[in-house]
């Protein structure tokens, strides 16, 4: 078994089964991709609960693993050349864990690129944006007396749920037939932005067809319904 005592975060959140990956997140839109990934892979791992009420990302012990203090993060002892690794980024993630067991990103050159570029889209597009319609519409902003901030989000969320309804007009998932680190990376903060941020009247979500197909489709995963609450919330 690799020896994990060169890492701090461990003197903060102690590894019960220091053989198994170690996931550090909440169950956020960013950290379930990761949760939904292991349940999906069947990886043995240990959910330790990072608190972001608590400013828990900006603790000593945990910028020692993320010197971005964001969520989630991951510490796998046996990682390339039975070393351990340690990782943050959930698309970097979610990458390594799907070339890890060789799952969920396609073998095909091609086909694997495309997978990623959607990764991407999500990351450097979805996320962002339906993060800042989500503070502004349910959070602090709602107090902003200027709405154009909001107005902008909601606009820019619309156009980029139309990218998405109409690469799955003729498709069960992002990339067709086959279930992906796409479709894992895409699902919870579609799922957000309709239920937690309760913005479905503002982005037209009713008048979507793929979309919700997908997303309801992508929810009756057992994996799915078991990595939206994991860590668990104390």
């Amino acid at each position: 078994m690799s020896d994990l005592s060169g890492f701090p975060i461990l003197q903060r959140w102690p590894a019960e089964r220091p053989d198994q990956i170690q996931l550090y997140s909440l169950p956020t839109p960013n950290g379930v991709k990761i949760s939904i990934m292991l349940e999906e892979t069947e990886l043995p791992y240990e959910p330790h609960l990072i608190d972001i009420g608590k400013n828990e990302t900006w603790v000593p012990e945990y910028l020692s693993l993320n010197p971005n203090g964001k969520i989630p993060a991951i510490l796998d002892p046996n990682g390339p050349g039975g070393k351990p690794l340690a990782l943050f980024e959930s698309g970097a993630i979610l990458v390594y864990l799907a070339e890890k067991v060789g799952a969920f990103l396609p073998a095909d050159p091609a086909e694997r690129y495309q997978t990623l570029q959607w990764v991407f889209f999500q990351a450097a597009a979805i996320g962002p944006m339906f993060g800042q319609l989500g503070f502004f519409h349910k959070f602090a902003g709602r107090d902003y007396e200027d709405k154009r901030p909001l107005q902008r989000y909601v606009a820019e969320s619309k156009r980029l749920l139309g990218v998405l309804e109409g690469r799955l007009a003729d498709r069960d998932w992002i990339m067709g037939d086959d279930y992906t680190i796409a479709d894992i990376a895409t699902l919870g903060w579609v799922r957000n932005l309709v239920g937690f941020y309760e913005a479905g009247d503002l982005i037209d979500y009713d008048g979507l067809k793929h979309v919700p197909r997908w997303l309801e489709a992508g929810l009756a995963r057992p994996a799915v319904q078991r990595g939206l609450e994991i860590p668990r919330r104390t």
